[in-house]
């Protein structure tokens, strides 16, 4: 805004100049504008409207100078160029060659985080109650370890019944031992009647011989009339009692040998009686065992190491045989289950390292392998399911979205520090190339992969397009640098 200013002057002589605010002097008082008022003449140039008119211009002009005085100082912006310039112009930044690196060449799929092996945990005895569950989802548990445990009120009755009668069966088999014992002894003792009764009949056939040689003698002599008669039969007598004591003797050892073959078979029901009592021993342990094996199949164990992915288990329930109480992820081994179409799956080889990331969760960035290339190639989507082994992580979870950047091919590439790369807003990325000695230059450029994980101060970034072997790309200091700006390279990084 500008006033113009008329002079008093007559008329032929008359001027205009044009005021502008910043052109009043701040230290100009309002006392001296009543005074230029005051002393004007009543009558003339600035008589009439023209006075009126006077006096308007000089009330804004008036206001604009309070306005100003009162407003709060700040900073001309030609001063605020000059200090942004003055700053670019001071600073240090850092180096960095342009180098020639090998470059991944890698093929990006999406895929599904699920357990290398899911292993399904069941009861071993049905009809018991849930107890107690000593174990959740995400846990991490090890082989044989208690996951949970069933009511066993009812076999611990049972075992206590199974251990009597072992112990009744235990102690049946000492009594057939003893009734053994004694029909063996009945057969020794049986033995040395026949014993017995065999030296009588060879004792008492002796003496028969003895009797019979006696009375022959004796004949001979009766028959020469040299011994009376009744001598004869006394001799005959004693022939006849050695022959009726060979007889006796001999049914005795028959007696005795009859006693034998019972005490034998005495021996033999004893022994049957031990196999029994025996068998009676080993049905009541069998069974023990068994109800001890029960017992210990109260207890749910873990079959393997690993992570509970699922728990179905709840205090109170009644176990079956075909009802999953838990699931667990062996050794909590987790693989992504890519899809890739069937087209691109020539190109990717076993054993070829994946970089796993996921959009949701910036921490996830892991090194992963190939390991399998499923065989069947879905009908629909016409997608195969590429496997890969992932690292053990406690930021993953089964059934989790992720990324894979798969290596299909190593090459050469051109290189920069990931710090050097300034993303713009219209999705490109620029460069700032030091040129010469000391001037910032911003180059737009193509990037390509990123190696070396998610820390800028180490990964680096491939340059398609836009740089060239021997460049040398500010690094430290660049994100505060325009086109042109002047720096001072303090440190080149190799």
């Amino acid at each position: 805004m500008t006033y113009k200013y008329v002079s008093d002057e007559p008329t032929d002589e008359r001027t205009e100049t044009l005021i502008t605010p910043s052109e009043i002097p701040d230290e100009f008082e309002l006392d001296e504008f009543d005074s230029v008022v005051d002393d004007k003449p009543k009558s003339g140039w600035f008589a009439g409207k023209r006075g009126v008119f006077v006096g308007m211009v000089l009330g804004i002009v008036l206001a604009i100078i309070g306005t100003r005085l009162l407003a709060p100082k700040s900073a001309a912006p030609v001063a605020k160029t000059t200090t942004t310039t003055k700053t670019a112009a001071q600073m240090s930044v850092t180096l960095a060659p342009v180098a020639v690196t090998s470059v991944a060449r890698t093929l990006e799929a999406t895929g599904t985080v699920a357990a290398y092996d899911m292993l399904p945990v069941l009861p071993q005895t049905s009809g018991l109650q849930i107890k107690q569950v000593l174990a959740d989802e995400g846990s991490t548990v090890r082989v044989g370890q208690i996951l949970a445990v069933l009511d066993n009120s009812v076999l611990q009755s049972q075992l206590s019944d199974a251990v009597a009668k072992l112990e009744a069966a235990q102690a049946g088999v000492q009594q057939k031992r003893a009734a053994l014992a004694q029909a063996q002894a009945a057969v020794e003792q049986a033995r040395a009647g026949v014993r017995q009764a065999q030296a009588t009949v060879a004792q008492n056939q002796a003496n028969l011989v003895q009797a019979q040689k006696s009375l022959k003698r004796y004949q001979q002599l009766a028959d020469q009339g040299a011994i009376p008669t009744q001598e004869l039969e006394t001799r005959s007598t004693t022939v006849a009692t050695a022959a009726e004591a060979v007889r006796a003797a001999q049914a005795n050892v028959s007696n005795a040998q009859a006693s034998i073959s019972s005490a034998q078979a005495n021996v033999s029901s004893a022994e049957a009686n031990i196999n029994s009592a025996i068998a009676e021993v080993r049905g009541s342990q069998a069974r023990l065992q068994q109800i001890q094996t029960q017992l210990g199949q109260t207890q749910v164990l873990a079959p393997a190491s690993g992570a509970i992915a699922e728990r179905f288990a709840r205090v109170g329930d009644i176990s079956s045989a075909n009802q999953k109480l838990f699931t667990i992820i062996r050794n909590s081994y987790l693989e992504l289950q890519a899809k890739v179409p069937e087209v691109q799956l020539k190109e990717i080889s076993i054993g070829a390292p994946v970089i796993v990331n996921s959009n949701s969760d910036s921490r996830i960035r892991l090194q992963g392998k190939v390991r399998e290339i499923a065989p069947i190639v879905d009908q629909q989507t016409r997608q195969g399911t590429v496997k890969i082994d992932l690292p053990a992580s406690p930021l993953l979870r089964a059934g989790m979205f992720l990324q894979a950047g798969i290596t299909v091919e190593q090459s050469q590439g051109l290189t920069v520090p990931a710090k050097a790369v300034l993303p713009q807003e219209n999705g490109k990325a620029i460069v700032y190339v030091l040129e010469g000695e000391n001037t910032a230059r911003a180059r737009p450029v193509e990037i390509g992969a990123t190696m070396g994980g998610g820390d800028l101060s180490t990964a680096k970034i491939e340059i398609k397009s836009g740089l060239k072997q021997g460049d040398r790309v500010i690094v430290a200091g660049a994100g505060y640098l325009k086109d042109g700006d002047k720096v001072q390279a303090v440190t080149i990084n190799n």
